[in-house]
């Protein structure tokens, strides 16, 4: 049993990377089109070049997180080596300089492309770090469980904190507030990534015997059709989750017409998330996690359907069906990622080669795809919308956005619940894997 101080532990280092993976979602893109000045078409496809550039490294960086041999183990040594970079990196991207118009977008472009650069090389370790702390079935979603928890509480940090932040360090600037907000959360998730660092420790090694090619890895990659499954998945899943997210900001100062609520919406959402995450280990103790993880989207998409029909003046009932929707469809969170881990152990089964960090990354490839096709589709319905910034919207505009809130991301979670009716690996399936994985070689 791991314990719960190593459980926190690892959890830390997803707060701190969701104090970066949050702001990104929440704010990058209303402080391109608004306090830098970067059209919405312009920063959609940034969102979508840069996103997909950076779903293409992960697979390299999990095949080099494979062949890390440390005295610290394959993954806990990047949290150390990277944390002071990824820091000083997430400063830059939020950093305006007197620029020309054509100098923004390149600034635009090269500080956000080594913001998702360093983020993998740091991530990616990470979270396959989360598949060697234990080989227990029934321990690996508590771990998740944890993990985004602290996950959540670092989003909590970012929407509770950011824009109040932003107004008191910048002092009426919000180019200088932003940049400001974002070194205080830099120099944090600095603090926590090497915490995590010291009080986690890896305990499942690959075979000694194995010897693989990277050409290799990936052929055995695609042997195992679990795997397939969970990528189209996290494809579906986070282009729907990643537009909503977006366009959460836009939906409350443009639709419901109340900019001073934009922390409170945010923060209400948040706790939703915290507290759905906290009691996935509960569903998954009591159902089948393949049925719940498909009753859950189906729910978190009825939410979104529901959101439609809210008029702007039902400001308690769009703040409920907020919190709704972030409970439930981070529930099934630490499910997907324990999901992860299980098919590392059924490609291990299948084809006798163990390869962690290739298919955590390949996994986190898709989502990435996923979080690109988000990104991209909030900024090009905008501009699709005709919105500008910071007036008031036509009719048009405000049922754009309120459309691209609420039914298009219902599409993907119903997509992604069609996509899990065929994914197999139950508990029955995992203990007989495990079983067999751990009988002595004839």
């Amino acid at each position: 049993m791991l314990s719960v101080k190593e459980k926190i532990a690892y959890g830390l280092g997803d707060t701190a990377s969701n104090i970066i993976f949050q702001t990104v979602m929440m704010f990058l893109l209303i402080y391109y089109t608004d306090v830098v000045g970067l059209s919405p078409a312009i920063v959609g496809t940034l969102f979508l070049v840069v996103r997909i550039f950076d779903a293409v490294t992960d697979p390299l960086m999990g095949a080099l997180a494979d062949r890390t041999h440390t005295k610290w183990g394959q993954f806990r040594p990047y949290l150390l080596w990277l944390a002071l970079p990824f820091g000083i990196i997430s400063v830059l991207a939020f950093t305006k300089f007197d620029l020309s118009d054509s100098g923004k977008i390149i600034y635009a472009f090269v500080s956000y492309t080594l913001l998702m650069i360093v983020y993998t090389a740091i991530n990616i370790p990470y979270s396959a770090l989360g598949g060697v702390l234990t080989n227990r079935p029934e321990e690996r979603v508590s771990v998740q469980s944890y993990r985004f928890v602290f996950g959540m509480l670092g989003g909590l940090i970012v929407a509770s904190g950011t824009m109040p932040l932003v107004d008191w360090l910048g002092d009426g600037d919000k180019a200088i507030g932003f940049q400001n907000a974002m070194l205080a959360m830099s120099v944090l998730g600095v603090v926590l990534f090497i915490l995590c660092f010291l009080g986690t420790k890896e305990r499942v090694p690959p075979p000694v015997t194995q010897q693989s090619s990277f050409k290799n890895d990936l052929k055995m990659l695609w042997q195992n059709d679990q795997w397939r499954i969970l990528c189209i998945a996290g494809l579906l899943l986070l282009s729907g989750q990643v537009l909503r997210g977006t366009l959460a900001v836009y939906y409350v100062k443009y639709y419901l017409q109340q900019a001073d609520l934009i922390t409170a919406f945010m923060t209400l959402g948040m706790v939703g998330s915290i507290l759905g995450c906290a009691l996935s280990q509960f569903i998954a103790n009591k159902v089948c996690k393949i049925k719940a993880y498909i009753w859950l989207q189906t729910i978190a998409a009825c939410i979104c359907i529901l959101s439609y029909f809210v008029a702007a003046e039902q400001l308690i009932l769009a703040f409920v069906l907020f919190f709704l929707w972030n409970f439930f469809l981070q529930m099934a969170t630490p499910l997907l990622w324990a999901k992860m881990a299980d098919t590392i152990d059924y490609g291990h089964w299948k084809t006798g080669i163990r390869i962690t960090g290739m298919i955590y990354s390949a996994v986190v490839f898709f989502i990435k795809m996923g979080v690109a096709i988000g990104g991209a589709l909030a900024g090009w319905l905008l501009a699709y919308y005709n919105y500008q910034a910071d007036v008031v919207q036509t009719a048009a505009t405000q049922h754009g956005i309120l459309l691209s809130f609420t039914l298009y991301p219902a599409i993907g979670s119903l997509l992604v619940a069609l996509t899990m009716r065929w994914y197999k690996l139950d508990n029955a399936l995992i203990n007989r894997i495990h079983t067999e994985l751990n009988q002595p070689a004839k």
